[in-house]
């Protein structure tokens, strides 16, 4: 493949993946900021902070839903056009939240149409990632196949930079005016970029591997059978691996937007500011740790990662709690940045090399999805019931943190790096999974 073609690939990664999560992170940021008052009405202000954060982990719990549904289209007809379904159904279900009116103009009727929209983006990301997962890895050179894993996971970031600014800039607006239409426009605006997206997918071939096993005839009848059937140690340690990944994530990223607010003191914009800060660092960072990872391996980064989060647990509220602008800074890009990248940069490619070409795209699916339905979702519910249980303590939400980092190192413990290793070469060593015959079509 050309050198030109290969940047398309990574391009149509890329930008899929980054509108992806801008439409998904608008939903966690304006949860905290609107949804809570606008949308989920209550007496007690705090129960309708939990209620917001309750409508954004369900959506979690439907994205495993929508890695089957996706994947089972990806592993039988391809990751090309499964990746146009993901992306169309996200932008239509994020621009519909735009328009939706208040429950102040229809009631309840207003919540249960936010909840079923964000179900709508839930099933979209659902099938999403493992698509411009794959469409990376699959096409990269084994020599920088870390490399190449690691780019789609830069639209995490690069999305919640994109979000982060777009309602930084909305905020600016007075109060009134945000909360009546303000919010409304970076939902509206997320359908041009999903245009955009669509755009930029166009022209791109199905990967080597998936042509590979259409060739030799292998497609499985139903992927997500085979997968439980022979890889189902492989979905518990991408589970179990994705805990530490997510669930930090959800607590740096958008938790903070409203407890820094409520218990510290900053305003709604210096903890955006500090967020978007500490993404684009990085967004810089991910690619870094992802070449890093063809040298060294994905396992070494992402064990330092893991370890290095238990070991900030404490340290980040401290930090936040010193009650400085540059000291909420500092926390925010510790976290976020050298101790978070690592981990999310090798993630993806490492979970792409635990699953054999089969079923990789049912896989990788869920192993990412029902990991982020266990810990990423719930983690903002989680850490502010802790908050309501303990006194606005903030001792449960570390320990939870550092609970997390000791799930995912017991989860890859058996695992062992395949960075020298071609990619489709058979998924025996790493997990001591025996090959097996399978039904194929």
């Amino acid at each position: 493949m050309e050198k030109k073609d290969m940047r398309r690939v990574l391009i149509a990664s890329l930008v899929g993946s980054s509108i992806e999560w801008f439409d998904y992170f608008l939903y966690g940021t304006v949860a905290a900021l609107v949804f809570n008052t606008m949308f989920f009405v209550a007496e007690d202000p705090s129960i309708g902070l939990i209620l917001a954060y309750a409508s954004f982990a369900l959506s979690f719990f439907i994205r495993p839903l929508g890695g089957v549904i996706f994947s089972h289209i990806g592993d039988r007809i391809g990751r090309k056009k499964t990746l146009v379904l993901t992306l169309s159904l996200m932008g239509i279900a994020t621009f519909g939240m735009g328009l939706l009116p208040t429950y102040y103009a229809i009631g309840i009727w207003a919540p249960i149409l936010l909840i079923t929209l964000r179900l709508i983006q839930g099933l979209g990301i659902g099938g999403e990632w493992g698509g411009a997962m794959l469409l990376a890895v699959e096409y990269a050179p084994p020599e920088k196949r870390g490399f190449f894993g690691s780019v789609p996971q830069m639209g995490v970031t690069i999305g919640m930079v994109l979000g982060t600014l777009a309602l930084s800039i909305m905020t600016l607006l007075p109060e009134d005016a945000f909360m009546s239409w303000g919010w409304r426009v970076p939902f509206l605006l997320s359908a041009l970029l999903v245009l955009f997206g669509l755009w930029i997918r166009k022209g791109i071939e199905e990967t080597p591997s998936f042509r590979e096993v259409q060739a030799k005839g292998t497609i499985p009848k139903v992927p997500v059978v085979d997968t439980f059937k022979y890889h189902w140690r492989e979905v518990l340690i991408a589970v179990g691996a994705k805990v530490v990944e997510t669930a930090p994530f959800y607590i740096f990223g958008t938790f903070v937007v409203s407890y820094a607010t409520t218990n510290v003191g900053h305003s709604s914009n210096e903890v955006l500011m500090a967020v978007m800060v500490a993404t684009i660092i990085t967004t810089i960072l991910i690619p870094v740790m992802g070449r890093l990872s063809d040298k060294v391996g994905r396992k070494p980064l992402y064990v330092y990662g893991a370890i290095a989060m238990a070991l900030y647990a404490f340290p980040y509220f401290w930090m936040l709690h010193q009650g400085s602008n540059l000291m909420m800074f500092m926390a925010t890009i510790i976290g976020l940045g050298i101790i978070w990248a690592p981990i999310t940069a090798v993630l993806g490619t490492m979970f792409s090399e635990i699953f054999s070409a089969e079923v990789r795209y049912t896989g990788i699916s869920l192993g990412y999805q029902i990991g982020a339905a266990l810990a990423g979702g719930t983690a903002p519910l989680i850490a502010a019931a802790l908050l309501l249980k303990f006194n606005n303590s903030y001792v449960p939400v570390a320990l939870y943190i550092i609970f997390t980092a000791v799930i995912s190192l017991i989860a890859i413990w058996a695992v062992r790096d395949r960075k020298d290793q071609h990619l489709d070469e058979p998924v025996v060593e790493d997990t001591a999974v025996p090959v097996r015959e399978k039904e194929f079509v």
